[in-house]
């Protein structure tokens, strides 16, 4: 079987990643032959998520956006060499919540680290390996702040208790990446019925299935080599 197929999903806290996440998966495991993988960052491995319980506890209020940043690329190294590169090489569809381009937007911008370092970082990090593509839910942070109180359970995690200008700058950062790199990052507005979210993301990823999955009679792998400038 060829290569596998690469999707992330990103976007502002609350704006619907991991429901979308999971309707498309149903969508793709209902449609085509091929294994679906479903995964999320940070962790997606054990190692992954016991660095996610750092990254995220609110107790650590005092992690220096140096070590954030450096965290996040471990956990996405283990995760890129453990599931998904050898997902990607036995021909599954992997959808994953969040990538590079998170620690672009909420570390470089949101933060004010050079986003040079962490395209660097990254690119060490994940050998290069980009998204076919990207969705980018978009919604206003002060509305998907209120999905997530609205959610309820334990609270707010370390990163969604952050100022609200913070989170203002990841939505632009978001909107900025998408601008640079508009062939792999699909914007969608998130404020929208789930269902109008769902059907217009799935359209878009079963035309990519068929220009690319060969048994569909595309063409084949047409990943980037890397993160280059602007890029997660």
């Amino acid at each position: 079987m060829a290569n596998g197929l690469f999707i992330t999903f990103e976007g502002p806290d609350g704006a619907g990643k991991t429901t979308q996440l999971r309707r498309l998966a149903s969508f793709l495991t209902s449609r085509l032959k091929r294994p679906v993988v479903t995964t999320r960052e940070p962790g997606g491995t054990r190692i992954g998520d016991a660095v996610r319980a750092i990254l995220l506890d609110p107790a650590h209020a005092e992690l220096c956006r140096e070590a954030e940043m450096l965290l996040y690329a471990a956990s996405r190294a283990q995760h890129v060499a453990e599931r998904i590169r050898p997902a990607l090489a036995a021909g599954a569809v992997v959808l994953c919540d969040r990538y590079v381009d998170a620690s672009l937007a909420y570390q470089a911008y949101g933060l004010g680290i050079d986003p040079a370092v962490v395209v660097a970082v990254n690119r060490f990090a994940t050998g290069g390996l980009l998204p076919h593509r990207t969705y980018l839910l978009d919604i206003d942070p002060s509305e998907g702040l209120r999905r997530v109180r609205a959610r309820g359970g334990p609270g707010a995690d370390r990163i969604e208790q952050k100022a609200l200008a913070y989170h203002q700058r990841v939505r632009e950062a978001f909107l900025r990446l998408a601008a640079d790199d508009p062939q792999r990052i699909r914007v969608i507005d998130a404020s929208r019925p789930e269902e109008e979210i769902a059907r217009e993301i799935a359209a878009d990823c079963w035309a990519l299935c068929q220009r690319l999955l060969p048994e569909m009679g595309g063409a084949g792998d047409e990943t980037g080599c890397g993160c280059g400038p602007g890029q997660g």
